[in-house]
């Protein structure tokens, strides 16, 4: 089945809800048993305690695994709670984590602060290192690389078949954070990944009112992330599992205007001379173009450019009167946002001197966006074409 096809039938359980097009919404902890045999052999049933499953959360996780083309899929409260697991389901006491420096801020912060009071070592590499540079990172306890491609704020990506190849020989858990591209436009686990993860927050849900994560995993680790998932008792709540699954019906479609229209504006403003660089993988300019072409299927609405540094006066001047791009942290969903981004390096330390703002481009007309965009760079006190 193609991928429209594919999200609008996957994780149905009609016949088994009285021909009901969506699954209902279970709101159950307590799951009762019928004997005394059943409770103790819970496996006989389906469903046995409401942390653990319920149709709500089968019908989410199901659709997720078969777009992943993974062997396991669980749904969490957030996209730092699937982090947070990820990094619990591999790592103990003693071992060695590497972390891309472009992550997600969170995600580096949890590394940093989080899993160094468990006695795990963690150490950062730039993504465009080479796989030379980057083995000389691995130490004899290195049990696992945590990437993200691309890097949300300065949209670096990393060359994963390298990386891949490089877990494997020294049998190391590569996990890959995905948001950005999502199921539909890139599919970790057949290339070889052991972990994808998604904040389902941004483009999954799609309309920005339910907080989600998901991990998904190959063959090899599932039992542990199943075992790890039920320990933490990380389950989310079937309302917002529930939105996901919505989320899910139309993401198709909403990534093709996302991409078409955030395509559209980021040539635009590669023709505005005090653009210095826009940072979007899906450009000819971009320095890993070429890594884009290779390994995804297309290009989301999230990217970020450079432009002639301003104070804060002119800066608040555009941002503040904005009239579509509104600011906040999240993205993904059908409202655009405009953020100044200040990336934290731990290898490759930007220009102090560069202003990065990070777009996400919602469901909006493309020339209403424009029209927006040049009228707070007016403000700010830029000259544009005519």
């Amino acid at each position: 089945m193609k991928k429209e096809t594919k999200l609008t039938h996957l994780g149905r359980m009609t016949s088994e809800h009285y021909g009901a097009v969506n699954t209902p919404i279970y709101r159950a902890s307590t799951i009762v048993h019928p004997t005394l045999d059943h409770i103790r052999r819970r496996q006989t049933q389906p469903y046995y305690y409401g942390r653990r499953a319920t149709p709500t959360i089968d019908s989410f996780t199901s659709a997720m695994r078969e777009l992943e083309a993974a062997e396991m899929s669980v749904v969490c409260p957030s996209g730092v709670a699937a982090l947070a697991l990820c990094f619990l389901t591999v790592l103990k006491a003693g071992d060695h984590v590497l972390v891309v420096d472009t992550a997600y801020d969170p995600t580096q912060v949890m590394a940093q602060d989080f899993l160094r009071k468990y006695n795990i070592e963690v150490d950062f590499f730039a993504p465009r290192e080479t796989m030379a540079d980057l083995s000389k990172r691995l130490k004899p306890n290195t049990r696992m690389i945590m990437a993200e491609s691309p890097g949300s704020l300065t949209m670096e990506l990393l060359d994963i078949p390298a990386l891949v190849a490089l877990c494997k020989k020294h049998d190391i858990a590569l996990a890959i954070d995905n948001t950005w591209a999502t199921p539909l436009f890139m599919q970790p686990i057949p290339m070889g990944v052991d972990f994808s993860i998604h904040s389902a927050t941004k483009y999954i849900v799609g309309h920005a009112d339910a907080l989600l994560g998901t991990v998904s995993c190959n063959a090899k680790w599932a039992d542990k992330l199943k075992h790890t998932h039920g320990l933490l008792g990380i389950t989310a709540g079937p309302d917002d599992i529930t939105l996901a699954l919505r989320g899910l019906r139309s993401l198709a479609a909403r990534l093709e205007h996302h991409q078409k229209v955030g395509l559209e504006i980021a040539q635009w403003l590669e023709t505005l001379t005090f653009v210095r660089a826009v940072l979007h993988p899906a450009l000819p300019s971009h320095p890993d173009h070429s890594l884009w072409q290779r390994d995804f299927a297309g290009a989301t609405g999230l990217f970020t450019i450079s432009i002639d540094p301003i104070d804060d006066t002119h800066l608040a001047a555009m941002l503040d009167h904005m009239q579509l791009f509104a600011m906040g942290y999240s993205w993904g969903g059908f409202e655009s946002l405009i953020l100044p981004v200040i990336p934290d390096r731990k290898i490759a330390p930007r220009d102090g001197q560069e202003l990065l703002l990070r777009l996400s481009i919602g469901l909006e007309n493309s020339d209403d966006l424009k029209n927006d965009l040049a009228e707070g760079f007016r403000r700010a006190g830029f000259t544009l074409p005519g």
